[in-house]
């Protein structure tokens, strides 16, 4: 008895295009390279936070005996608050990138960051608003180390409120964006 191989027929062409869809459809893909000066804009930010950070710490260094150990703590949260928003940049800027621009080139690097091999717009949405709530939180702790503390310039109550409803806006917002893309990833393994 003869062994039949499957027949596989050859891969039928994509249909093709009409003359100006195929035009609009490349002007549309090559739109992404519009984002390009956003995200060199976004660089050149990060230089400027980095530069406050510097500003701020030489101040530090410099007061350092004049200081008591709540303007040192408040300080610190200070150069905390700067280091997570610098973190954000750089998020935005090398995950939005290989996201939305192109593909980086780095495979092999020894210091390519584990997390851009696994992130999505979703993946990216969540690590934003996680990132976002934790820099809510720092100003928060700001506030509440802060209050009492210079009786020149009294914190309001309400401003204390409204501090603590945003935060609890944002951590709302990201739990529910995290519990989404979670639903939507296990929709999408079952399919």
């Amino acid at each position: 008895m003869a062994h039949s191989e499957p027949s596989s027929s050859p891969p039928r062409p994509a249909p093709s295009s009409p003359p100006g869809q195929a035009l609009v459809e490349k002007l549309i893909f090559a739109s992404r390279w519009v984002q390009a000066p956003l995200y060199i804009g976004l660089i050149a930010a990060g230089v400027l936070y980095a530069y406050k950070f510097a500003e701020h710490l030489w101040h530090m260094i410099h007061d350092v005996g004049s200081l008591g150990e709540t303007e040192i703590m408040l300080g610190v949260l200070t150069l905390v608050d700067i280091t997570m928003v610098a973190n954000l940049l750089v998020m935005v800027i090398v995950g939005g990138w290989a996201t939305f621009v192109s593909r980086l080139d780095i495979d092999g690097h020894p210091d390519k960051p584990d997390w851009l091999e696994h992130i999505d717009a979703g993946t990216m949405k969540v690590k934003l608003a996680g990132s976002l709530v934790g820099v809510s939180g720092i100003h928060l702790l700001q506030t509440f180390i802060a209050v009492g503390q210079d009786k020149t310039v009294p914190v309001r109550n309400d401003e204390i409120m409204w501090q603590v409803i945003i935060h609890g806006v944002f951590l709302l917002s990201s739990i529910m964006l995290a519990w989404t893309e979670r639903v939507l990833a296990a929709r999408h393994a079952q399919h």
